[in-house]
């Protein structure tokens, strides 16, 4: 009796273990060299890229990077090249939340720029001229085109930070429907209506336009040209993706078909808290019972940018609250109440993991979406720019939190919104549902980035995965040229037929005429 007892007791646990165990990946068969050239990839990217590559390397491959953002890695199997580049878009992107052509083109110059500066450090074309020692090329989707000279004739693998993006999509031969995905700056109450396929379709077309045809891609080619004058267009080399890695999961995203070659792997870049630095900890023990605010508005999107007018609503809507909060602020500033903690950097999964802390007020990035899912902690969203609203939008449908416009802030809705956040249950348990859902997965999300990754270098490039519709043209892929034949085939069928007709009837009108003579 006392056996079985026991046997009830633990086996739930012996087979969690064994669960767990078989979830770990086997060991590669052998030692890989990963090359990530990673110009232009934003510093809250670097939260996603850091725990990938330091997977690669624990297994025991090679891991060269090449990048503007010292990401003051120790690991011994990564080896960093840095080019120091004074990051140019630092101004202000309040206001840009309803304009993405502004938010884009206050990139496009930056990333111009960037290639003349990228191309001719010495250490970078040392690398450039190594490249096929190495067995895979990955780099990020977005904004690191200027990267795709490493990966002419070598396996290339893209991380999709910004989770399922239709442009990229249909690179790889996946083209989504307009008529339920939406665009990557704004999301609809489902199901769209009339006007919001419209407007998705419009917003849809225009970006990737712009970024293929006459913005963004032409400007950079013409840049990379001069460096390497015989390589293949960018947006040929742009067609033989042999992987992408995409930072999304049901648990923040709907369900959209997806190509072998497309793997989600979000969120790789949560993790379980750690303690609290013994100054930010302390602080918040000395706040008794009442529950802790955390208001950050990411690396891009900076505190400092904020105009005025919005800093001091903010400030009184804090000296107003009873709850203590962290804020994360680039400066120091005047007339901050007694009940709130500010600091230039902040362990930002440490705290959302805290359970004293009880709400994320946040610029609504997908990473920070995304962690806040991950712990569980309801959100505030006050959108900035880029794909916020996006998120906001997201956040608001699914009950994890409210969203708010910076034109219509005042304190009295800032200080209603928090309360109502706080002591309404629904946004909790809603987000621990969320939370539960993005845990509920056969393998964590690394491991499968892991395997994958393996996976094409093992099959040197993995081309079974690779879609045909990637070869096609637009036109091809639409078969505009075959309904123009088909369309062509009706056409000369209804001329035959009417030349026909017309003949038989001007005949027959004859022998009439004839006949009615006769007579």
């Amino acid at each position: 009796m006392t056996m079985r007892l026991l046997l009830l007791i633990f086996l739930p646990f012996v087979l969690a273990g064994c669960r767990m165990a078989q979830a770990k990946l086997p060991p590669p068969e052998k030692s890989y060299k990963f090359l990530i050239p990673i110009p232009a990839v934003m510093r809250n990217h670097w939260n996603m890229f850091k725990p990938f590559l330091l997977a690669l390397a624990d297994r025991g491959h090679k891991v060269v990077t090449v990048q503007i953002i010292d990401a003051a890695f120790t690991h011994p199997n990564i080896t960093e090249v840095v080019v120091p580049v004074t990051l140019a878009y630092t101004s202000s992107r309040f206001g840009m939340a309803k304009n993405p052509a502004e938010s884009l083109s206050s990139m496009e110059t930056f990333r111009v720029s960037l290639v003349s500066k990228f191309y001719s450090s010495p250490s970078v074309m040392q690398v450039y001229n190594r490249r096929h020692e190495f067995d895979v090329v990955i780099t990020s989707h977005m904004f690191n085109e200027i990267a795709y000279p490493f990966a002419v004739g070598m396996p290339l693998i893209t991380l999709a930070v910004g989770g399922v993006e239709p442009r990229h999509s249909a690179i790889m031969g996946n083209v989504l429907n307009p008529s339920y995905v939406s665009n990557e700056y704004f999301d609809y109450p489902r199901p769209y209506s009339l006007s919001d396929r419209l407007h998705n379709l419009y917003i849809l077309l225009s970006v990737a336009g712009y970024w293929r045809v006459w913005g963004m891609m032409p400007k950079i080619q013409k840049e990379v040209s001069v460096y390497f004058p015989e390589l293949p267009p960018l947006l040929e080399i742009e067609r033989n993706i042999s992987l992408s890695l995409i930072n999304s999961h049901l648990g923040n995203s709907i369900p959209v078909p997806l190509l072998p070659s497309q793997v989600e792997v979000g969120p790789m870049h949560c993790v379980p808290g750690q303690p609290l630095p013994e100054d930010l900890s302390s602080w918040l023990d000395g706040g008794g019972v009442g529950g802790v605010i955390y208001f950050s508005l990411g690396s891009v999107a900076k505190g400092v940018t904020m105009p005025d007018k919005y800093l001091r609503i903010i400030i009184e809507t804090f000296s107003r609250l009873k709850y203590r909060v962290i804020w994360k602020y680039e400066s120091k500033l005047e007339g901050i109440s007694n009940n709130v903690f500010i600091k230039d950097w902040m362990p930002q999964q440490d705290i959302l993991a805290d359970p004293r802390v009880e709400l994320f007020i946040t610029h609504g990035g997908l990473l920070s979406t995304q962690e806040s899912i991950c712990h569980g902690k309801p959100l505030i969203a006050l959108p900035v720019f880029a794909d916020q609203p996006k998120n906001a939008k997201m956040i608001v449908n699914r009950g994890l939190g409210l969203a708010l416009e910076w034109e219509e802030l005042t304190v009295e809705l800032l200080v209603d919104t928090i309360t109502e956040v706080l002591t309404n249950p629904k946004y909790k348990r809603n987000m621990e549902a969320a939370s539960r859902v993005d845990r509920d997965r056969p393998q964590e999300p690394l491991e499968t980035a892991v395997f994958w990754t393996e996976y094409v270098a093992r099959h040197r490039g993995a081309p079974r995965l690779r879609s045909p519709a990637a070869d096609l043209s637009w036109m091809e892929f639409l078969m505009l040229d075959v309904v123009a034949v088909v369309h062509m085939a009706v056409l000369v069928v209804f001329l035959v037929l009417r030349r026909l007709l017309s003949s038989f009837y001007s005949q027959l009108f004859t022998w009439h005429c004839k006949k009615t003579k006769t007579n």
